[in-house]
C-alpha cells in the first residue's frame, strides 16, 4: 500500500480510536478476514461447548438432534442400554461432552476435527456409525451445523430412554395461564401523574408492579433522545435535523402524537415493521440446504407483508390470509393475488431437495410449517411431538398428526425445477393478469429471444448427456433451469406471468366434489363414497386429502395402524374442528387461530410488540408461551393489551403501536441507578428504557440516510427473480454471482430489499446479528466482535457512506465549527458540546498535518480529513444505539 492509501488507512485507524476514546471508550479489536477486495466476514468460530443454548438453538436439538439420537444411538449408547458400547453415553449432555473410551467425540465449533463426525460420515469402516449403514446426507449436515455452533444440548444429566414417556399432569397442563382466555383485569389505582392528568391504564399496571418491587423511574428521556427513539422504533430510520428542530419548536400538548401519526402513515413504517414479521417467517430467497436453489418469487411475499403493515391489515386477517389465503372467497382479481401471495408464508421455508425419498420431503415440508405456524402464531413447539410425545407441553403424537394431516393434504409451490441433485421439483401459483400487480421480468420475450433460448437449452442438454465430469454437468444443469425459469416466466405471447410462491389444497379422494376437481363416482357407490385413506409407503407421498397416520419416531417407513383426523391439538380445542373431507382443514385452522376465543393468539402477538419496543417481552420468552416457558412480568398488563387489542383496536397493529408509545413508560429515559439495578438487573420492571444496539438493517440503513446515499423508492423485485432459479452457489443466467449482488456497496435500497439468500447473507446484516432466515427468530441477539468495527472501518459500504457525509458536512458551512455541528445534529440528533468540538477540531488539524507531510494535495487533504472524521462518527457506539 502506497502514499495517500496508506495514509488514509493509518489515519481512519487514529480518528476512529480518537474519537471512540473521546465519546464512548470504545477499545478496537483485531479478528476479520478480508475477501474479495474487502469484503468482510465476521469470524465468530466457536471454541468452547455453549453452556446457555438460545431458544433456536434448543429447537434445533430437539428437532434434528435429539430423534437421530433417539432412534439410532441409544441402543448401544445411553445408560438404559444392555451393554454400553465404547463406554459412550448420548443420552446426557454430560456424556457427549465427556466422550467414550476414545475420548472426546466433539471438538466444539470443528466438526471435520470431532470424532463423532468423522464416524457419521463413514470415514474410516472400523469407526463407522450406525454401523448398519450411513445416514442422509442432510442428517449428517444437521449434526455438522451442530457442533459447528459449539453442539448446544438442553439436556440435563438424567438419561432418557428411547421408549420413556413423558408425564405431563393434565390438571396442571388445562389450568396453565397462557391456555386460559384473557380477561380484562381491573386497572389498578395509582396516584395521578405529575401534571395532574390522569394516568393510562398501561403505565398504572407498570406502575404498580414497579411499586411492588421498590423501583423508582429514571426521568423522562429529553425530547431529542425521545424523538430519535421514536423514529428507529417506528420507521427504522433517524430523524432528519430539520425535522428534530420543528420537534422542538412545537410546544402544544400533541406534539409527540403527531410525530407519531406521522410515522405511522409513513411508507417506511411497513419496511421496518415487516421485517420484524420476516425474521418469524424464515423469509428468504433460496432453498437453503445441500441444494440452495433460489426462490426467484420470495419477493412477492416481502412485499405484501410490507403492504399488510402499511395498510394496517387486521391482524386476524394477516392470519387468515398466510394460512389459508387462496382458500378466501373473493371476486376482486387484486385481493385474490393478494391472498395467493399471502400463502408464501407456507412456501418460503427451507427445503432439502436433494431428499430422494418423496414420502420423507413430503413429512419434512408439513414439519416445517406446523413448526412455523404453531411457533409464530401461538408461541407454541409443538412440532416437537412428531417423533414422541411433547417432553414438556401437553401435546402429543396425536396432536401432531392431526395438524400433519392438514399440511400434508396440501401443496406447496415454491417453483425449483427438477436438475442434478435437485429431486424436488415444484410448480408456482399464476396470478390473475388484471390484478395490477408489478412482474418479476419487466420486459417483453420476443419470438427470436424465445427461439435462441430453446436452443441453448437443447445444446446444453447435449453437453450434459456427453460429459463424464460430474461438476461440469451440475453446472450446466443448473445453467439450463436458469433459462427454463425464464421461459416459465412468459406465456405464449411473450407477456411476463405473474407467478408467486405458495399453497393450494392437493385433489380430494375420488368421488368427493368441490373445487375445480367436480363430482367423480366413487368406488364405494355414488358420489358421496370414499377412499379409504392411502397406506403410506417409504417413497411415495400423500397425493390427495385425507387423514394421517401416526409415524413412529417420525420415520417415513414407519407408519402405524393409527390414522389421526385432522384437527387442532385437544387441549387447546373447545370442539373438534369440522374438516369438510374434499378440503384440507387449512381454512378451518386459519379460523381456529384467528379467533377472538384463541387464548394465545392475541397475547402472542401483543407480546411481540412490546418486545420490540422495550427489548423484552412481558413473556421473556416470545418462543415458548407453554409449560416450559417464563411465566409473564406483568400478567395483568399482558391480558389487557390483548383483551384491548380485540376488542377496542379490531386487531389494529397501528391502534395497538400508538397506544404503547404514547405512555409515560415509552418515555423514560435510558439512563442506569444503582439502587434500581440492583434489584432489577434486567430491567424486568421497566425503571428505565435499555438502551438497546441498532439491528443490522437499521444501522446500514441510518448510515445510507445521514450520508444522503438512501435511496428511498422501493425496487421492483429483486436481483434474485433476475437471475432465476439455480443453485445460488453457482453460474447462473442473467446474473453473476449473487453474494456480489447481496454486497454491492453502491446498493442505496433498504436493506430489507437486499437479497436474503440462505447461507449468503449480506456481510453488512450477517456481522450484526441478522437472523439465520433458515430458523424462526423471535428475538435477534446482540454480538459483540471486532470484525463489526473493522467492517466499519474497511468495508467499501462504510467508506463510501464516510465519504458521502464528509461532501454533505463540508456543504453545510463555512467554519469548520459550523460543520463539526451539522455532523453531529445529523448523526445523533444533537449539536455537540463545546469540548467535542475542541477535539474534533484538533483532529482534524492533526490529520491535515499529517497528510502534508505526506505530500498528499491540497485538494485532496480536506476531503480526506472530513472523511476520517465521519467515519469515526458513524462507527461510534452512540450513532449505533438507540437510548
Amino acid at each position: 500500500m502506497h502514499g495517500p492509501a496508506r495514509l488514509l488507512l493509518r489515519g481512519l485507524f487514529r480518528g476512529i480510536i480518537i474519537l471512540w476514546g473521546l465519546f464512548l471508550g470504545a477499545i478496537l479489536g483485531v479478528g476479520m478476514t478480508l475477501l474479495d477486495g474487502g469484503s468482510l466476514l465476521a469470524q465468530r468460530a466457536v471454541t468452547q461447548f455453549v453452556e446457555d443454548p438460545t431458544p433456536e438453538q434448543v429447537a434445533f436439538f430437539e428437532k434434528k438432534i435429539r430423534p437421530v439420537l433417539v432412534e439410532h444411538c441409544y441402543k448401544c449408547h445411553a445408560s438404559t442400554a444392555e451393554k454400553v458400547r465404547g463406554e459412550l453415553l448420548l443420552d446426557s449432555r454430560a456424556g457427549v461432552r465427556q466422550g467414550g473410551a476414545g475420548g472426546a467425540i466433539i471438538v466444539p465449533g470443528r466438526p471435520d476435527k470431532s470424532r463423532l463426525i468423522q464416524a457419521l460420515r463413514h470415514t474410516d469402516p472400523d469407526t463407522a456409525m450406525p454401523p448398519k449403514g450411513k445416514l442422509p446426507e442432510a442428517v449428517i449436515a444437521d449434526f455438522e451445523a451442530w457442533v459447528r455452533m459449539g453442539a448446544p444440548d438442553p439436556r440435563d444429566g438424567t438419561a432418557a430412554s428411547p421408549n420413556h414417556k413423558y408425564a405431563i399432569d393434565p390438571v396442571k397442563a388445562r389450568n396453565h395461564w397462557a391456555f386460559q382466555p384473557p380477561r380484562r383485569p381491573p386497572v389498578p389505582a395509582v396516584p395521578p401523574s405529575a401534571a395532574g392528568t390522569p394516568v393510562q391504564p398501561i403505565d398504572a399496571f407498570v406502575i404498580a408492579a414497579r411499586q411492588g418491587k421498590g423501583l423508582q423511574p429514571v426521568g423522562f428521556a429529553d425530547p431529542r433522545t425521545l424523538l430519535r427513539r421514536v423514529y428507529f422504533d417506528l420507521i427504522g430510520l433517524p430523524p432528519t435535523p430539520e425535522e428534530v428542530e420543528a420537534f422542538l419548536n412545537d410546544t402544544s400538548p400533541q406534539a409527540f402524537e403527531k410525530v407519531v401519526d406521522r410515522l405511522l402513515a409513513s411508507p417506511h413504517f411497513g419496511e421496518r415493521w415487516g421485517r420484524h414479521w420476516l425474521d418469524l417467517a424464515r423469509y428468504a430467497e433460496s432453498t437453503g440446504k445441500t441444494v440452495n436453489t433460489n426462490y426467484p418469487h420470495a419477493w412477492r411475499y416481502r412485499d405484501y407483508v410490507i403492504a399488510a403493515f402499511n395498510n394496517d391489515k387486521p391482524y386476524d386477517q394477516f392470519i387468515r390470509e398466510q394460512i389459508a389465503g387462496d382458500l378466501l372467497p373473493t371476486e376482486d382479481p387484486k385481493l385474490k393475488a393478494e391472498r395467493l401471495i399471502a400463502t408464501g408464508f407456507l412456501a418460503i421455508g427451507p427445503k432439502a431437495l436433494n431428499e430422494f425419498n418423496t414420502l420423507q420431503f413430503e413429512l419434512d415440508v408439513a414439519d416445517e410449517q406446523i413448526d412455523a405456524v404453531t411457533q409464530v402464531f401461538l408461541g407454541l413447539t409443538i412440532a416437537c411431538a412428531r417423533c414422541h410425545d411433547h417432553k414438556f407441553d401437553p401435546f402429543t403424537q396425536r396432536d401432531y398428526y392431526a395438524l400433519a394431516g392438514i399440511f400434508r393434504s396440501t401443496q406447496t409451490c415454491y417453483g425449483t425445477i427438477r436438475q442434478v441433485q435437485a429431486q424436488r421439483p415444484s410448480p408456482l401459483l399464476e396470478l390473475p393478469k388484471d390484478c395490477g400487480l408489478p412482474p418479476g421480468t419487466p420486459e417483453k420475450l420476443s419470438a427470436a429471444e424465445r427461439e435462441r433460448l430453446q436452443r441453448q437449452i437443447e445444446e446444453l442438454n447435449k453437453q450434459i448427456g456427453e460429459s463424464n465430469d460430474f461438476i461440469r454437468r451440475l453446472i450446466l444443469s443448473a445453467q439450463v433451469a436458469g433459462i427454463r425459469s425464464r421461459l416459465d416466466s412468459f406465456d405464449a405471447q411473450g407477456e411476463p406471468k405473474l407467478l408467486a410462491m405458495g399453497v393450494r389444497d392437493k385433489p380430494p379422494p375420488r368421488g368427493l366434489g368441490g373445487g375445480p376437481f367436480g363430482p367423480r363416482p366413487g368406488p364405494f357407490g355414488g358420489a358421496g363414497g370414499m377412499m379409504p385413506p392411502p397406506r403410506a409407503n417409504r417413497f411415495t407421498g400423500q397425493t390427495v386429502i385425507g387423514d394421517s397416520p401416526i409415524f413412529t419416531r417420525g420415520e417415513p417407513d414407519q407408519p402405524t395402524a393409527e390414522v389421526v383426523p385432522r384437527g387442532v391439538p385437544a387441549l387447546l380445542a373447545r370442539q373438534p374442528l369440522r374438516i369438510p373431507a374434499n378440503t384440507s382443514g387449512r381454512r378451518q385452522l386459519a379460523d381456529w387461530i384467528a379467533s377472538p376465543d384463541n387464548p394465545l393468539t392475541a397475547r402472542v402477538f401483543v407480546n411481540r410488540v412490546w418486545l420490540h419496543l422495550f427489548g423484552r417481552g412481558l413473556v421473556p420468552t416470545p418462543d415458548n408461551f407453554g409449560l416450559a416457558g417464563q411465566p409473564p412480568t406483568h400478567p395483568e398488563l399482558l391480558d389487557y393489551l390483548a383483551v384491548t387489542f380485540v376488542q377496542e383496536d379490531r386487531w389494529s397493529v397501528k391502534k395497538l403501536i400508538k397506544r404503547i408509545v404514547l405512555t409515560e413508560t415509552y418515555r423514560l429515559d435510558s439512563r442506569w441507578d444503582r439502587p434500581n439495578y440492583e434489584r432489577d438487573p434486567d430491567n424486568a420492571y421497566l425503571w428505565r428504557m435499555t438502551p438497546r444496539r441498532l439491528e443490522a438493517e437499521c444501522l446500514r440503513d441510518a448510515m445510507l440516510a445521514v450520508s444522503g446515499e438512501l435511496q428511498r423508492t422501493p425496487p421492483v423485485g429483486s436481483p434474485v427473480a433476475r437471475a432465476g432459479e439455480g443453485p445460488t452457489n453457482l453460474p447462473r443466467f442473467g446474473v453473476g454471482n449473487l453474494s456480489l449482488a447481496a454486497n454491492d456497496p453502491r446498493n442505496s435500497h433498504r436493506s430489507i430489499y437486499l437479497p436474503i439468500l440462505r447461507e449468503m447473507l449480506p456481510d453488512a446484516l450477517a456481522l450484526f446479528d441478522a437472523p439465520d432466515p433458515s430458523l424462526i427468530v423471535h428475538e435477534r441477539p446482540a454480538t459483540t466482535v471486532p470484525s463489526q468495527a473493522l467492517f466499519l472501518l474497511n468495508n467499501p459500504f462504510a467508506l463510501r457512506c464516510a465519504d458521502a457525509l464528509a461532501g454533505q458536512i463540508l456543504r453545510s458551512g463555512s467554519s469548520d465549527s459550523e460543520r463539526i455541528r451539522w455532523a453531529y445534529l445529523r448523526c445523533f440528533s444533537r449539536p455537540p458540546t463545546a469540548a467535542e468540538i475542541q477535539h474534533a477540531e484538533q483532529f482534524l488539524a492533526d490529520y491535515k498535518a499529517q497528510l502534508t507531510r505526506e505530500r498528499v494535495p491540497n485538494y485532496r487533504k480536506e476531503r480526506q480529513a472530513w472523511t476520517a472524521l465521519a467515519q469515526a462518527l458513524l462507527a461510534s457506539a452512540e450513532f449505533q444505539y438507540r437510548r
